[in-house]
């Protein structure tokens, strides 16, 4: 993961975690149905928010970037770069959607 290998000091870097797996293995009716990601701090400026929901029907991680893409506007951007946080200090939109990061739980 190349997020992994920029300055660790400035920059809150989102990556895996094996915690939700593990909480599948001990907990064996939840596997599959929880996910949860990492994320490496401390700041100097910028924020992230994690999303989540739960859809009528299922879907691709596709579709969700696509709808998101579709939803763009001048406060709301969308990115398939490798962003972390320093990208985002000055930006002029209010949010940035980071489509690298888009995942599906199948059985949630």
């Amino acid at each position: 993961d190349m997020r992994r290998g920029r300055a660790g000091a400035m920059n809150a870097i989102p990556t895996s975690t094996g915690a939700a797996k593990a909480v599948g293995r001990v907990i064996p009716e939840l596997n599959g149905i929880i996910d949860g990601t990492a994320v490496r701090v401390p700041l100097l400026g910028g924020a992230i928010v994690e999303f989540y929901t739960n859809l009528e029907r299922k879907v691709t991680i596709e579709e969700v970037n696509e709808a998101m893409k579709e939803a763009t506007s001048p406060s709301f951007e969308y990115s398939e770069k490798l962003i972390v946080s320093s990208d985002v200090v000055g930006t002029s939109a209010g949010g940035i959607f980071d489509a690298t990061l888009t995942d599906i739980v199948e059985n949630g």
